[in-house]
């Protein structure tokens, strides 16, 4: 007699949340860092961006000339069901709707060399690289992703379509394999991935680049819509995933503190804490004359090279000997597991031991190593 399939109470379709698998932490599948965008050690929320740098969303870098006023931010709309709780938003505050030849504003993550060697390029055994991620934009239309050997100066792009305004769509691009040339094997800046929102005819007025060639700006973002001509354009960017083969798999979700320690290589800042003395920041510090001291901090994970250093305004000083006063970095001490310097500071007294700590909500230690 045959066996009949008895149905499952409760079943979930395939395509929720219920079928991503949690990521193998020791061999990341993953060449994105923090693409689900939960990690946002600057802040939240950045208005009046205009130009370049690490606005938000930690090891996402805004690219920018002539192309509008934006507030990026990280945001809560996500699409429904797929186990994401944050994105990238990008809303244009001023617009530009007509831009100038040499326009350009690109999203980028950059890549260190040493994490992709496993792509064998330089050699025909090359592998393609497939990207997949999730886009909502009020603008429809074509745009464009680049892939640029930063390095080498060759490049490649490729197009997909935002088909409806104001709704979330999962998007998947596969890129070729450079069978002529190789990445260096080292920290240092070799790729860029760029997500084109705004070019000039500078960069549009060829034909788009689709493998890899030297690069050549006209054939770098042909097609692509100008996402800064009206202050209604806003866009989101989620669940970006960059993968070696032809096939895009489900997301790699990180547990929080993996997605951190990954972020934190590039990127380290004191988390807000009291604004009392309680609120330490670096410690082993000693006074060596009446106005210069010295303070250090063990970094929770090795940073890509030595990072240079900053203090937030917030930032206090004390010693039996001084009191409490606002130091300055005097000298950079730094390495890439320890931060430390040498701070100039007033009323001091050789010898006395002393420590830095957060005194306002200002007060931060900032550790940059970024690409």
């Amino acid at each position: 007699m045959a066996l009949t399939r008895l149905p499952v109470a409760n079943a979930i379709p395939d395509d929720s949340i219920a079928n991503v698998k949690m990521a193998n932490i020791v061999q990341s599948k993953n060449i994105i860092i923090n693409g689900d965008m939960q990690i946002a050690q600057r802040g939240t929320s950045t208005a009046s961006v205009t130009g370049d740098g690490y606005k938000t969303v930690d090891r996402f870098i805004n690219e920018m000339s002539s192309a509008g006023t934006w507030t990026l931010s990280q945001d809560t709309d996500v699409p429904s069901g797929y186990g994401f709780s944050s994105s990238l938003k990008y809303d244009c505050t001023t617009a530009n709707g007509s831009l100038s030849a040499g326009s350009w504003g690109f999203i980028s993550q950059r890549f260190e060399g040493q994490n992709l060697q496993y792509l064998n390029y330089g050699t025909s055994s090359a592998q393609k690289l497939t990207l997949s991620f999730w886009v909502k934009s009020v603008k429809t239309g074509t745009y464009i992703v680049e892939m640029v050997s930063f390095a080498t100066t060759k490049s490649q792009s490729q197009s997909y379509t935002i088909s409806s305004a104001s709704t979330w769509e999962k998007k998947t691009i596969t890129f070729t394999g450079d069978t002529a040339t190789a990445i260096a094997n080292s920290n240092a800046r070799s790729f860029n991935l760029n997500f084109w929102l705004v070019a000039g005819t500078t960069y549009t007025s060829g034909t788009l680049n689709t493998s890899y060639n030297t690069t050549t700006n006209a054939n770098r973002a042909v097609g692509q819509v100008n996402l800064a001509d009206s202050t209604s354009n806003n866009f989101w960017i989620t669940g970006i995933q960059l993968e070696a083969g032809d096939t895009a798999s489900e997301f790699e979700f990180l547990p929080v503190d993996v997605n951190l320690f990954r972020c934190q290589r590039y990127y380290f800042k004191t988390q807000d804490g009291v604004g009392t003395a309680n609120a330490l920041l670096m410690t082993g510090g000693v006074e060596s004359s009446t106005s210069a001291g010295q303070g250090s901090l063990t970094l929770p994970t090795e940073m890509r090279t030595d990072p240079t250093l900053s203090f937030g305004s917030g930032v206090r000083f004390y010693s039996t000997g001084s009191s409490t006063v606002t130091p300055t970095i005097a000298t950079n001490r730094s390495t890439s597991s320890n931060l430390s310097a040498a701070v100039t500071i007033s009323s001091g007294s050789n010898g006395q031991a002393g420590y830095c700590y957060q005194g306002a909500a200002s007060g931060n230690i900032i550790g940059d190593a970024e690409l």
